[in-house]
């Protein structure tokens, strides 16, 4: 069931923004010279190709365009179609996703009010029609650079479970809640903990379920 306190009202309707400008503003500026290194970095183990821009869906839905640091290379097979990601992924990539590092550009979209500090992961925008109606609800908060679906599992659980997490913390969405996900966000980064899933370097594309979201 959804907390509905006057607590809970007040920290989603301007509470939360607020945390968000602040801490990424904070985070920014602390981050300031690793993010400069990474720059540095890209130029070299990328061939100056810096970022990853692609449009995923946010709030209610609405596009935007999500900014991380390149981790993959554009290597294509013989008909020009790009390889696997697990082939395509560099050693540098690799480094940068076991350490995050590749998701501090995000701050930039917490800071234009497209992402939060903590909400569900923004997916492919062709998931949208593949939702249940219980599934289309993680879009009811903003998307977030960490989640509790990250936190219990990230990429090392199923579509289904990442999906009843992500709406669980829709209905129970709170200060506390979302300080504790910060904290516990930085035990599984330090540790590096289930960053890909079994065999793959990125989630396998979710195709769709049966699911119709009744209880």
């Amino acid at each position: 069931m959804e907390n509905y306190s006057i607590p809970n009202r007040i920290y989603r309707s301007f509470g939360k923004r607020l945390l968000d400008i602040v801490a990424s503003l904070f985070a920014l500026l602390m981050f300031s010279p690793v993010i400069l290194l990474v720059l540095i970095l890209q130029l070299f183990f990328h061939k100056g190709k810096i970022w990853f821009r692609q449009q995923r869906p946010g709030y209610k839905g609405r596009l935007f365009y999500i900014l991380k640091f390149k981790t993959m290379s554009d290597s294509v097979d013989a008909n020009g179609n790009l390889l696997p990601d697990v082939q395509r992924l560099t050693p540098w990539g690799q480094f940068l996703r076991k350490t995050s590092l590749d998701e501090l550009p995000q701050l930039l979209n917490i800071l234009k009010g497209d992402m939060s500090l903590v909400g569900p992961r923004p997916l492919l925008i062709e998931y949208l029609e593949r939702y249940n109606e219980r599934q289309k609800r993680r879009h009811d908060v903003r998307p977030g650079v960490t989640g509790w679906a990250q936190i219990n599992g990230r990429n090392a659980i199923s579509w289904d479970q990442k999906f009843e997490l992500d709406v669980w913390y829709t209905e129970h969405m709170s200060l506390w809640l979302d300080l504790k996900i910060l904290l516990r966000t930085v035990k599984k980064v330090l540790w590096a903990e289930e960053v890909n899933h079994t065999g793959h370097a990125t989630m396998p594309v979710f195709k769709g379920n049966n699911y119709d979201g009744a209880e």
